[in-house]
């Protein structure tokens, strides 16, 4: 067995992203690559997915997790070996396409761990899953709805990280909730139209999203308390043709986040309330369409599962490489394996920025400013110690858990 490479398959993987459910290229990669390291593989599970397994006799069951897919946002890393790939969105757009949220790091990892495993002496089993689609939310319930526990077994813990904008080389790991809960709505407000000269004979739905953004600002800093955490987002505004014409309609899309189940309802109801107010106080001649188009679930790492996996975190890096990063406001669909199986979940993350960079943006004081964060065009995760450190965390949760 040759050894693997992991900064050449790093380079390819980021170079040639794809996005959700369009996986194809990256699923053949790492089926060959399981297939060489002696794993059962299995693809196509869940439309893209890969799943490899390896038993060894009695034991647990573990399931490995990391996530294929990219984004559609145009790469400027300047890096050589940066994406210039395109691909075509679920509304049928043609889109620039780059692995900005670092899943390019997850599969390399796991590839990585899955090639250690397999040399070492351990009893039980390994179910290895290369999911699709995290960034719509749906791929884990994709591969679960597949006969997924009927095909692959149910797993006796649910194992697996998230590269993240800290120093690499180190590991942040949390116990309860980790990741919060995501509604993602679309918000369509119906007006009526007209030439731009004449604005009394139109019902302006522009004016109506513009008081609807700067009202739906208030939602967490007046409705939710201090003590409790939430965001409220408007990430697109969609309105018009042209300069002099009042269009007909215009769409928001709104993004929260949040973490317990009664915060969350009250930031939907109290969004609801705003959008049909400012319709009303507009004089809209009929209500606005409120669609829910996208969910994550809060990720809730198992108590005991996190603090046995962080223990041997710290035995084999140290104390100071390891840390509880609070609160995290990203999402994640893996928590989805765990609950569907019963199984205790362990999510960390991997520190993947520059240490010395990190730290000069720590001394000044430019964190959110200077280092690039996940999703952002810029964000490059440095290659070492980021691998070897993601590698040796999967192993090390891997074989805390296997007989």
């Amino acid at each position: 067995m040759t050894a693997l490479n992991l900064r050449e398959i790093y380079r390819d993987l980021h170079a040639h992203p794809e996005l959700s459910y369009a996986e194809t290229r990256t699923a053949g990669i790492v089926a060959r690559i399981l297939t060489d390291l002696g794993y059962d593989v299995t693809t196509n599970v869940g439309r893209t997915g890969v799943v490899g397994v390896l038993s060894r006799g009695e034991g647990p069951r573990i399931l490995l997790r990391a996530d294929m897919d990219a984004l559609p946002v145009k790469e400027r890393t300047g890096l050589p070996y940066a994406s210039t790939a395109r691909g075509t969105d679920p509304d049928g757009a043609d889109v620039p396409v780059m692995h900005a949220c670092g899943h390019d790091v997850h599969a390399a990892c796991l590839l990585g761990a899955l090639e250690e495993l397999a040399r070492r002496s351990w009893s039980g089993t390994v179910v290895a899953v290369f999911q699709p689609a995290e960034e719509l939310g749906t791929g884990a319930l994709e591969m679960i709805d597949d006969n997924f526990f009927g095909r692959f077994g149910v797993p006796d813990v649910v194992l697996g990280q998230h590269v993240g904008p800290f120093p690499a080389g180190t590991l942040a790991v949390r116990g309860g909730p980790a990741f919060a809960a995501t509604d993602a709505l679309s918000v369509v407000f119906h007006g009526r139209g007209g030439h731009g000269s004449r604005p009394e004979t139109t019902i302006d739905p522009v004016v109506m999203a513009a008081y609807a953004v700067t009202r739906l600002q208030a939602i967490v800093s007046r409705e939710v308390a201090g003590t409790d955490t939430a965001v409220v987002t408007v990430g697109s505004i969609v309105a018009g043709t042209k300069d002099n014409i009042i269009p007909d309609t215009a769409e928001l899309k709104i993004n929260i986040r949040s973490y317990a189940s009664d915060v969350r309802a009250r930031i939907l109801e109290s969004v609801e309330r705003v959008i049909r107010a400012e319709a009303l106080a507009s004089g809209a001649l009929r209500e606005p369409d409120v669609t829910l188009f996208g969910q994550f679930p809060v990720v809730v790492n198992t108590p005991e599962a996190a603090e046995r996996t962080r223990a041997a975190f710290v035995e084999v890096l140290g104390e100071q490489r390891v840390f509880d990063p609070g609160l995290v406001t990203g999402s994640e669909d893996v928590g989805a394996f765990a609950t569907a199986s019963g199984a205790p979940l362990c999510y960390w993350l991997l520190g993947g920025a520059d240490p010395e960079q990190y730290l000069a943006a720590e001394r000044e004081g430019e964190l959110a400013t200077a280092i690039p964060s996940n999703h952002s065009p810029f964000f490059a995760p440095v290659e070492e110690p980021t691998l070897d450190t993601g590698v040796t965390a999967l192993v090390t949760a891997a074989l805390t858990w296997l007989g």
